[in-house]
């Protein structure tokens, strides 16, 4: 069997072609991890992949966490008179937790793609790996209904905040690689992840306002 002389083998990001090492490594503009030159058409592309199928674990994801909200409201609620306040809190609840899981499955890796991108963790990496633990806190609060106006006005704040930093790469028309579900899996990042951020603080105000 023939062997390849590993001092041969270049690193290269799957977003950015561009970007090529020696060493293994992540992209300094999008976080991702870097693969051997060899593997590179191997992996799935994300400009010829269908918008179905790059999206496919973010609809997966949602659709779970909007089915058990579902359900957990209709148990603490008759169907005549669905709460959907308490639906509202619920979903926050199971989102916050689990993007915040993903984002904790590769802190490291989080923190450096979410670097490229964040108004904030550009200019103080270590944000990067603190938003995660913000995220769960925000989850928690609301499982425990322990969430009140100034919580929810944080969560106003903070996930607007961070939505900026999206619609600005965005709005330039820039290529980098999603970090809301962590570096576990692979989403390009377009309009649509725009969820996260100005979604949240979108049902967070909900939430003020009807309260």
């Amino acid at each position: 069997m023939e062997t390849r002389d590993p001092s041969l083998t270049s690193y290269i990001c799957p977003m950015h072609p561009g970007i090529k090492q020696a060493e293994e490594g992540r992209c300094p503009k999008c976080g991702m991890e870097l693969v051997a030159s060899e593997k590179v058409n191997k992996l799935p592309n994300f400009e010829t992949n269908s918008v179905q199928n790059s999206y496919k674990p973010l609809v997966v994801i949602i659709g779970l966490i909007t089915s058990v909200a579902l359900a957990v409201t209709a148990q603490q609620t008759s169907l005549d008179a669905f709460g959907w306040n308490n639906f509202i809190s619920n979903f926050m609840a199971g989102f916050f937790i689990v993007f915040a899981g993903f984002k904790l499955i590769d802190l490291k890796g989080f923190a450096e793609g979410y670097s490229t991108y964040d108004l904030l963790a550009k200019r103080w990496f270590a944000y990067g790996y603190i938003y995660p633990f913000i995220e769960l806190f925000f989850g928690l609060s609301m499982i425990l209904n322990f969430y009140t106006w100034e919580i929810l006005w944080v969560e106003v704040i903070v996930m607007a905040f961070s939505g900026l930093g999206v619609a600005v790469k965005l709005l330039r028309h820039e290529k980098f690689q999603c970090a809301c579900l962590g570096t576990f899996l692979k989403v390009p990042l377009t309009k649509i992840t725009l969820i996260e951020d100005f979604g949240m603080s979108f049902l967070a105000l909900v939430l003020i306002v009807s309260g």
